[in-house]
């Protein structure tokens, strides 16, 4: 049997993360779950601690970081954790319910033929709902613009639901990951596709949260607009490390 691991990263979502475990482990419940913390002050990690012992007892695990230090590098450590104790398929999911769990079985399937499995809005049957018109053009011309100037064909270049395998991630050299923020999934697949992986995009319908903060800003957005073109003007150097 594969082992399966969920990477969580989390900053103030005690309101959510209880009933996503929950949720999770009643659509599979034989896979294992690592909450990456960036000390929340609403003390997100006291609410896993106490899971841990009382519901999760060797399913659930937590990583606690010291501040608040990026999408990206919660991501990075969580996947090196996943590395160093031999999973097989490593996912990243949001604590938001915006990644609606009844998918892993779709990823876990189609992970088993392809490098890496991106749950994307943007094939037939997938979408977004509760988004402005200005928030869907963000996402979309974000995704448009990258596989413009990037020339991979990937619809959804910006989702962070997405499931990989084992050598997929052990291939990326992940201390040679430069982005951290809204432009960090990006750099992923991109990197999978210029090193000619197996990439699979399965439809999801993307459902804003409904609790809590996105943690979205034009800051983030603009800084990705420029790292995008960094890349396409490094494309060797991403290729070969």
């Amino acid at each position: 049997m594969k082992k399966t691991l969920i990477i969580i990263p989390t900053y103030n979502e005690s309101e959510n993360v209880e009933k996503l475990l929950e949720t999770i482990y009643r659509v599979k419940n034989d896979l294992n779950i690592l909450i990456v913390d960036d000390n929340s002050p609403d003390k997100t990690y006291e609410v896993i601690e106490k899971l841990m012992v009382e519901k999760y007892k060797d399913k659930l695990f937590i990583h606690k970081r010291s501040g608040k230090l990026g999408l990206g590098t919660a991501y990075i450590a969580g996947f090196k954790w996943a590395l160093a104790r031999d999973y097989d398929y490593i996912f990243e999911m949001d604590a938001d319910f915006s990644h609606n769990p009844k998918y892993i079985p779709e990823f876990l399937k189609e992970i088993e033929t392809h490098d890496l499995v991106i749950g994307s809005r943007y094939v037939p049957g997938g979408g977004v709902v509760n988004w402005g018109i200005i928030r869907k053009f963000i996402s979309r011309g974000g995704s448009l613009y990258s596989r413009i100037i990037l020339g991979a064909p990937i619809k959804d270049f910006t989702g962070g639901f997405k499931c990989f395998r084992r050598k997929t991630l052990e291939n990326l050299n992940l201390d040679r990951i430069v982005s951290n923020g809204y432009s960090f999934q990006v750099e992923l697949n991109y990197k999978v596709w210029l090193k000619g992986m197996k990439i699979k995009e399965t439809p999801i319908i993307f459902e804003d949260r409904t609790l809590g903060q996105s943690k979205m800003s034009k800051k983030i957005f603009l800084e990705a607009i420029l790292k995008v073109l960094w890349m396409r003007l490094n494309k060797k150097y991403l290729k070969e490390n």
